[in-house]
């Protein structure tokens, strides 16, 4: 739903440029190795469309989503030299719409992989695919019995295409943990069994494991928008995302007044109390309730009472009035408030926060081109 500028509730603003910044760095850090990208919800919420674009001017050429409809919404935004891959692989009967929309699945099971055979000795050509392996995160892929029953049977993969081996990272955002080395080990024996494509492993916070995890090509997400890609140390990556609500009024309150739903905050003095149009229906999470923190003309403001579907309120009673005018914007997430430090108020990790963000907000995007509007 677009909304008029001044009439949403509040603004989301993402910046294309830091997106494309963010590329980068990212790609800066890889050698030889390829850069793809993980455009997977929405782009994390931020919009597959102009977020790809914007990359596709940057150079990448491989686009990760997870369900096969992000990807046939996505594929006529990009061209045919851009590879889209479906990371869930194909509902078993409907590979045919793989052929249609020019997309690659990332086959995870035996019976993907048998499917997708069967398709290309239907089409008598080779078709493209990825397949997973699982190296330690027990979540998708080819467990290493099943690839030893790929290696006895000579014709397994008959009419595959293979292009890359992939796995996923657990555990990459901490750099000490011995589930990293672990994995990468796994990863390479299985690989060792299979020589002759390509390898994928890294995710954000893989790249900066080190050049041992790189391999062929890498698949960022969540760095590209802003998240910090590991943990306990300074973010490099810039911030994409600036949110502001619209203050609605602000109403004075006595001393021993609650506020909000179920009373959950009292004022202990006489104290100002702002509301503001965004709430848990838009994404901002009602377990920042009584906790969370906002910024309005650059001073931090607490969050009083508990996070309503449509609202939240703020005690504001050291804010200069002339800055609480109806329609004044308050800042939720910048670059001083930043998504990590949001998801850390809310007990959830920045990716939460992101793939939160609802359709009510005036989304500017920053930074636009003529391709990435196209």
């Amino acid at each position: 739903m677009q909304q008029m500028a001044g009439r949403a509730g509040a603004v989301l603003r993402i910046d294309l440029q830091a997106v494309r910044n963010n590329y980068r760095l990212l790609r800066s850090k890889l050698g030889a190795a390829q850069c793809g990208a993980a455009v997977k919800a929405d782009a994390y919420g931020l919009g597959a469309v102009p977020v790809s674009r914007a990359l596709l001017e940057e150079g990448c050429r491989h686009f990760f989503v997870a369900h096969l409809d992000e990807a046939i919404a996505l594929r006529p935004h990009l061209p045919d030299q851009a590879a889209i891959y479906v990371m869930h692989g194909s509902p078993l009967g409907y590979e045919a719409e793989f052929l249609e929309h020019r997309c690659i699945p990332v086959l995870n099971s035996a019976a993907q992989i048998l499917a997708w055979r069967a398709l290309a000795e239907q089409k008598q050509q080779a078709l493209p695919a990825i397949i997973q392996l699982d190296s330690g995160m027990s979540r998708m892929g080819l467990s290493s019995e099943e690839v030893q029953t790929w290696l006895a049977e000579p014709g397994y993969i008959r009419g595959i295409d293979l292009q890359y081996l992939m796995s996923h990272l657990a555990c990459a955002e901490d750099q000490a943990h011995p589930m990293n080395r672990h994995q990468l080990q796994t990863f390479k024996a299985l690989r060792a069994q299979l020589p002759g494509c390509g390898a994928s492993l890294a995710n954000s916070s893989g790249i900066f494991l080190g050049s041992d995890f790189h391999f062929d090509l890498a698949r960022p997400g969540a760095a590209l928008y802003g998240v910090a890609p590991v943990a306990g140390q300074p973010n490099p990556m810039q911030a994409v995302v600036h949110l502001q609500g619209r203050v609605i009024q602000t109403r004075e309150i006595f001393p021993g007044t609650g506020v909000g739903y179920g009373l959950t905050w009292r004022s202990q003095q006489l104290s100002r109390i702002a509301t503001v149009a965004v709430g848990y229906a838009d994404g901002w999470m009602r377990s920042l309730s009584n906790r969370g923190l906002v910024q309005i003309a650059g001073q931090t403001v607490h969050m009083v009472g508990n996070v309503s579907m449509d609202t939240i309120t703020l005690d504001v009673s050291q804010v200069a009035i002339e800055h609480l005018q109806p329609g004044a914007l308050v800042d939720l997430i910048s670059d001083t408030n930043t998504v990590d430090q949001v998801a850390a108020k809310a007990k959830t990790i920045a990716y939460e926060i992101l793939t939160s963000l609802g359709m009510r907000y005036q989304r500017e995007y920053l930074g636009q081109t003529e391709h990435t509007t196209a």
